[in-house]
Formats: structure tokens, sequence, C-alpha cells
């Protein structure tokens, strides 16, 4: 029995970054003899067993082979016999396809340092394209490394591109597909992601609402950049330069998606395509099963991104409106992430990412004031039901035109 260290935990060493999860593989054994040692066996279609003292994955070397479509459409095959650059063969990318021992001594036997070293991402074999999922890992691993200079190999772009063609990508369920899109979201550089997926041609595959952007105007005076799926782009790289967690980076990604929808001759204005957006945000919503509070807020962004643009100008009554739909009262970290979804979209636009957004704070401002109004006191003139909702929206608009008087001063 040999066991190796295995995947990220040695790409991530050579590369000096930290190594956060460890993949181990046995060589040389059988189940009965992992059990024997006291290893927990966990794994329903090939077998992986948990280190009975640390709890890590322990897998043994196998071998698998094309069976069906989609990422589940294999058979695998684990047994003694099968040897490490067997094992490492049917994995995804060289720099994925490398082992060490306990010596940190590396078997690489696909050169996956030497492409480490030349900032490649590389499949390691034909068997890659057998796999649909390997479109979207490569492209969010594209989206982790790219501040490092990696790029895609060429051959290995052809062979996304082929398996983008082949109908395969559509064989990927919703929660597989996810999985990786919300990691990718949630690297340095998100947008490289979504770049790597068009160049593939796996964007109008999996998300065909995003790459209708792509060629369509908007007015140069608000947009320099002026094309909506670049505006886009850098609507995403936005939210992650300023930290932002997964369901405003998920809505950054889907807020315009109404403008692909605009008639040519209408280009470049989008009237109303805030509400025309909608059924599209929906769609891919429930296409990928996002989790709700990634739904709701891509929703609520979508629908209301340019009250928050010009919520200086808004009258009190439309501020009380858009405070009601985000139900501030008792929701308000969903409230603090619309405003952050919409200062990204201010700064997603060429030269004017630096930009202040005075609507952050005026928004909050108005948020309080509603959030002000005491019920009790209501209670006590005897306001109740309906009655008492409307005293309560009474009271909101007056401490909102208060404000809004306020502020202008």
């Amino acid at each position: 029995m040999q066991i190796y260290k295995v995947g990220g935990a040695v790409r991530d060493r050579l590369l000096g970054k930290p190594v956060t999860d460890i993949d181990w593989v046995v060589v040389g054994a059988t189940s009965e003899e992992m059990l024997a040692k006291g290893f927990r066996p966990v794994g329903a279609d090939f077998p992986v067993f948990l280190h009975p003292k640390s709890g890590e994955e322990y897998a043994l070397a196998r071998t698998e082979r094309k069976s069906g479509r989609g990422y589940g459409g294999f058979t695998f095959h684990a047994s003694p016999e099968v040897t490490l650059e067997e094992d490492l063969i049917r994995r995804d990318l060289t720099i994925n396809a490398m082992a060490e021992d306990d010596q940190q001594n590396l078997t690489d036997p696909y050169h996956g340092r030497r492409d480490l070293e030349a900032r490649l991402l590389r499949h390691v074999s034909p068997a890659f394209a057998e796999d649909p999922l390997r479109v979207l890992r490569v492209a969010r691993f594209a989206a982790r490394y790219a501040a490092l200079g990696f790029t895609v190999a060429p051959e290995t772009m052809a062979l996304m591109r082929q398996l983008s063609e082949s109908g395969e990508l559509q064989a990927l369920t919703a929660e597989r597909s996810w999985k990786e899109i919300s990691r990718a979201l949630m690297e340095d550089q998100p947008q490289v992601f979504i770049e790597v997926l068009r160049a593939c041609d796996a964007l109008k595959v999996l998300m065909p609402e995003v790459d209708a952007l792509f060629g369509v105007p908007q007015p140069e005076a608000h947009h320099p950049e002026i094309d909506t799926g670049l505006h886009t782009l850098s609507v995403l790289e936005q939210s992650a330069l300023h930290k932002q967690p997964l369901t405003v980076r998920w809505a950054c990604l889907l807020h315009d998606l109404g403008k692909g929808l605009t008639p040519e001759e209408d280009w470049p204005r989008h009237i109303a395509h805030e509400h025309k957006g909608l059924q599209l945000i929906k769609a891919v919503n429930e296409r990928f099963k996002a989790p709700k509070d990634c739904q709701e807020l891509a929703l609520l962004v979508g629908e209301y991104h340019t009250h928050g643009h010009r919520a200086l100008e808004l009258k009190p009554s439309t501020l009380l409106e858009l405070l009601q739909s985000f139900d501030v009262y008792r929701r308000p970290q969903r409230f603090e992430e619309f405003i952050a979804a919409c200062e990204m979209d201010a700064r997603g636009r060429k030269g004017l990412e630096q930009r202040n957004y005075p609507q952050a704070d005026y928004l909050r401002g108005a948020a309080t004031a509603a959030r002000s109004v005491a019920v009790q006191p209501l209670l006590e003139k005897g306001f109740k039901g309906p009655e008492l909702g409307e005293a309560i929206k009474r009271e909101r608009l007056k401490a909102l035109k208060a404000y809004k008087e306020a502020a202008s001063v």
C-alpha cells in the first residue's frame, strides 16, 4: 500500500498558495485492507474512505470509462493493480494530475509542473471531452488563477468548444452546474469565468440570456464602454474587488438581462428593460436552482436598480414603495445588498470605477427614517387591522418627506 497526496494540494503548494483541502490516493490496496486499518467507507460510486483520526478522504486508485451522458455517466474500476499514473490520467488538467509522497517527491507523468510554470490550463488526455462539467471547472480555474497570468491552452479550448457543441452540457444537473457557477463567482476574477465560457461557446448554451447582452449597445453618456455584455463583466469585476457576497454577485450578473430583448431599432435606449428582464432572471434562477436568497435579490435588483440610481430624485411615495418592496423593516440586510449591487452597477463602467455613489447613504438614511416610525402611539390611538397599516404608511410617508427636505437643504 502506497499513499500519495494528489490534485489541488500539490498544485497550490508548488504555486506557493495556501493549501486548504488535501486529497489522498491509495495505490495497491483493497477495500478490505482499508476497513481493517479503521478507515470508514463513504463512497457510493467508488471506494472512498475517511481517515480514522483526521477525517480526510482517501480514495483507492481507480480508472474510469464513459458509459452514458453527463457528469455521472461513468463506470469506475478500483483494484490494487491500478497504478498511480493510471489514476492521474483520468483527471482534468495537468496541473491537477500531480502527486507527491510523504517526502514531497513529485510524480508528474503529464508535465503539470511545466504547465504551472508556463501558466497554462491544459487537459491531461482526450478523455477530458467525456465529462461536460470540465468546461465549467476549467473556466473556474481560469477565474481563480487569472491574476497569476494563467490562460487556457488552445487545444483545451478546442475540446471545450467541442463539448459545448455536442449537447452534453444540457445533460448537467442543476445542482452540479450551480456548485461550479457559485464557486466561480466567488473567485477573485469571476468575470474571467464568463469570458472563458463565452470563448468556448458554452455561455450561449448555459446562459443564453447573458450571452445575448454582448454586442448590444447602451447610451455612451451613461455607459462609456457602450457594450452591455462588457458592462456586465465590469460590474461582476467590481463586485469581486469590493468583496461582495454571492447574492450580490449573482444579482450583478443578471441585473441587465432585459436589455437583450430590446429591438435593434430602439438601440441604444432600453425602455422598461427592468421589467422585461424579470422573466429572463426567473428563467436563469430556475434553470440552476439558485438558492432562494440569490433568486430573490436578483429579481429585486433587476426590477429596481434604476430606482437606486435615481434615489435622490424619487418622490417620497416612490421611495416608500421601494422600501416596502424590500421589506426593510424585517429584512434590512437584503436592502443593504441591493444598495451594494446598485453601487457595483454604477462603478462597472469604463473610467467610472472610482466614482462616488451618494445614493447609497441616501437610501440607508431613508430606510432609517421609515423604520423610526413607532407603532405603539398608533395602537394607543385605537388603530387596528387594515386601518393600523394605513396609519403606519402615512406616518412613514411623513417621515420620508421630512427626510427628503432635510437632505436637500
